[in-house]
């Protein structure tokens, strides 16, 4: 299965649409998911804190960390976001890093 989260913009074929990280998360706990593609402004807020496609790329980083959760799926970004895109990229490099260290042997 491959994911998009995005709250405006809608998914390629082929593609299943969420528009809430909690939404993405409980995708990718089921263990079916191979890409994943994030936006970063998602216009949610729990509480005074805003939700954003980094909240799942911060989830990936802990179940793999903490879960054994290897292979992570495919994960990119396509949030227009200029200064958080790189920010998300850099947390998906640091994910294939510890995701590499714990499958060498």
């Amino acid at each position: 299965m491959r994911v998009w989260l995005d709250d405006l913009r809608e998914a390629p074929p082929g593609w299943v649409r969420v528009t809430t990280p909690e939404e993405a998360i409980e995708l990718l706990r089921t263990g079916v998911v191979d890409a994943i593609s994030l936006d970063h402004d998602l216009g949610l807020l729990e509480g005074e804190r805003e939700l954003t496609g980094y909240d799942v790329v911060t989830w990936i980083e802990r179940a793999v960390a903490t879960e054994g959760f290897v292979p992570p799926p495919t994960i990119r970004v396509h949030s227009a976001n200029a200064s958080a895109a790189p920010k998300m990229e850099r947390g998906i490099d640091a994910i294939r890093r510890l995701a590499d260290r714990l499958r060498e042997p």
